[in-house]
């Protein structure tokens, strides 16, 4: 699959999010790094999807009762 390795993470949470984490991490640490890979593959993907739609998308004026000035993508 995949070359890994560990990595410490230091996070502020709520209280009871924190107590739920804590709690996944004692219990099934497995689902715990899932959910955490999960979330930064969804934000790499969203920043590649960004990345190509701004290079695609061309600069165009507002519609005319728009603030005048301003472009939109």
């Amino acid at each position: 699959m995949w070359n890994t390795r560990s990595v410490q993470l230091n996070v502020r949470l709520p209280q009871d999010v924190a107590a739920e984490a804590e709690e996944v991490q004692r219990s099934d640490p497995d689902f715990l790094s899932r959910i955490i890979q999960y979330g930064l593959t969804r934000r790499a993907i969203y920043r590649s999807l960004r990345e190509v739609e701004q290079r695609e998308a061309p600069m165009r004026p507002l519609a005319a009762d728009a603030a005048p000035g301003f472009l939109q993508p």
